[in-house]
């Protein structure tokens, strides 16, 4: 399906996975980096390098709550765009 093709829907559900791996992702770097920092904070802070790494891990942070608000917003418009089901009797005309 090309790009000139897809629905309103299509590209709301690509969108929403491709988020959805980003915040796959997302998520996995902050664990690791927490991970680090638990392991090497007094080091870091004797480096001077403990306030760049604090700000690092509060924009991931901050992204990975962006990430899961858009996701749902999303998801609620995917349920909007939803097409109407058609009714399934057979035999009935409108």
């Amino acid at each position: 399906m090309s790009a000139d093709t897809k629905t309103p829907l299509d590209h709301v559900n690509d969108t929403l996975a491709q988020l959805k791996g980003m915040r796959h992702y997302s998520k996995s770097n902050v664990e690791r980096l927490t991970a680090q920092w638990l392991l090497f904070d007094g080091e870091l802070r004797k480096l001077k390098q403990a306030n760049q790494i604090e700000a690092l891990m509060t924009s991931q942070g901050e992204l990975h709550d962006a990430l899961e608000a858009e996701i749902a917003e999303l998801e609620e418009l995917a349920v909007e765009l939803q097409p109407a089901p058609e009714d399934a009797t057979p035999g009935t005309t409108h």
